[in-house]
């Protein structure tokens, strides 16, 4: 083909796109305010989010479950979304399906949540069915034993993974026996095989009313009369005035020491690492959360850049602090820990490195950069984790749940990105002291015993798997 028989396109580009100027974020503020009944709202106007999320926090701990009923708060929960005194089970379900919406309910020690997801414009006829579960549940004999038996089936599963195991052990190490913390939260077979409906059913007379209650609704509320709304459905809900319970301070034993749980013939070793120290009341907080994350946060952490890059003896070791429970006046805990899983013959070698880290960063301390990356994650990250209203409302239920101002989590972030990397260090080297950890490893005893035992980090027990 000659040139020219060649036609020669002129392409037009169009301007490149320009980013935006970023706009200022902070964590949404709720509206507080009461119904007549005597339940407690925070509302939250979040303009985009068709999916309205209410999280409705009941003041029914754990520690409230009567003596030898350990799990009884669980089937509760369960059991609210079972059929009421308008529908049974199935056509309960049937209707939430009808609504797109999703009940769910769980038990925890400050108390028990039931959380609500549906779009804005079948909030109305969600929120009755809501209303009717909390009012008016049905605890009929049949589901509860359903719910009880389902229970029972799950706690050898619970039992066999790794990771459940060790928590387990370690609360059991930690807290007094007496204290309900030192025990599985859902119960054990033995105890859950004691509930019946009729214990359900006083549990529920005893602890849940709204008197004492909390509701949390965010999303789109645009067209939305909420305070009419809720004084049709919540409103209806009654109770008597009862005062909130009470609970003891938490208090645990974190002499340094070892407990094997053995299983011959395992090919990993689960770790978890831990004691109990400040919660969010404290003023370390901030500081705690940004040294813990540069020990153990993200992939770049000082445990992972050891364990994972530069030894190769684990998919990843995490530290981490959960709060276990707030009270009113102010006082609390919260579980520090490092988890994570090594491959049996490591083990000895990954848990000597582990300590030359917590060694290390007691003498040597953090690095501004280090801290300048913790940071950055932990206050960057923030508009994206609370993008949907299910996160805002959960956040601001674990507000309510550990006794924190409504403001809490904005403040949070603004002292976050003011914590120093001296302030950082000293926070997480009081957090982790090497001499203080109760170390929990699930595996094969045989194997790893000797080897943990030459470390000299504690007293080393073997207990069955």
């Amino acid at each position: 083909m000659s040139d020219a028989a060649v036609s020669l396109t002129t392409m037009e580009f169009h301007p490149r796109p320009e980013g935006g100027t970023p706009r200022v974020w902070a964590f949404p503020a709720p509206e507080r305010g009461r119904l007549g009944n005597g339940l407690t709202v925070l509302r939250c106007h979040r303009p985009g989010q068709q999916v309205v999320a209410v999280e409705i926090v009941l003041d029914a701990p754990l520690d409230a479950e009567p003596e030898g009923l350990d799990g009884v708060a669980t089937i509760m929960a369960r059991a609210l979304s079972e059929g009421t005194d308008k529908h049974t089970a199935e056509e309960f379900a049937a209707e939430l399906e009808r609504c797109g919406a999703t009940l769910d309910a769980h038990a925890d020690h400050p108390g028990v949540r039931v959380s609500l997801e549906v779009p804005a414009s079948r909030l109305p006829k969600a929120l009755g069915l809501l209303a009717d579960a909390l009012r008016a549940p049905a605890f009929a004999d049949d589901e509860v034993d359903r719910l009880v038996r389902n229970r029972l089936d799950e706690i050898p599963h619970e039992t066999a993974n790794p990771a459940r195991r060790a928590a387990k052990q370690l609360a059991a190490e930690l807290f007094p026996a007496a204290s309900r913390v030192s025990r599985p939260r859902q119960g054990t077979e033995e105890t859950v095989a004691r509930i019946d409906s009729a214990s359900v059913r006083a549990f529920y007379e005893a602890h849940v009313r709204p008197a004492t209650a909390t509701a949390v609704v965010v999303g789109d509320l645009t067209g939305i009369d909420l305070d009419g709304l809720l004084a049709e459905t919540l409103g209806v809900w009654t109770g008597d005035e009862a005062r909130p319970g009470t609970a003891s301070p938490i208090t645990a034993d974190d002499t340094g020491r070892v407990v094997i749980v053995d299983r011959p013939g395992a090919v990993q070793t689960q770790l978890l690492i831990g004691r109990i120290g400040p919660d969010r009341h404290d003023s370390v907080w901030p500081a705690q959360v940004v040294g813990t994350y540069c020990l153990g946060g993200t992939l770049t952490s000082r445990l992972d850049r050891v364990l994972r890059e530069e030894k190769g003896y684990t998919y990843g070791v995490r530290a981490f602090g959960q709060v276990l429970r707030s009270l009113p006046d102010g006082t609390g805990a919260a579980m520090l820990a490092i988890s994570g899983s090594v491959d049996t013959p490591h083990t000895g070698p990954a848990l000597d490195d582990l300590w030359k880290v917590l060694r290390t960063l007691a003498a040597e301390g953090l690095t501004d950069a280090e801290r300048d990356a913790a940071v950055h994650n932990l206050v960057g990250v923030a508009p994206l984790r609370y993008e949907t209203a299910a996160s805002v409302a959960d956040t601001l239920a674990d507000q309510v749940e550990q006794h924190l101002p409504d403001d809490f989590q904005a403040r949070l972030y603004r002292r976050l990105d003011a914590t120093g990397t001296v302030e950082a260090t000293a926070a997480v080297v009081n957090a982790f002291p090497p001499d203080r950890l109760v170390t929990v490893l699930v595996g094969d005893a045989a194997r790893i015993k000797d080897p943990v035992e030459a470390l000299g980090i504690g007293e080393v027990t073997v207990v069955t798997g």
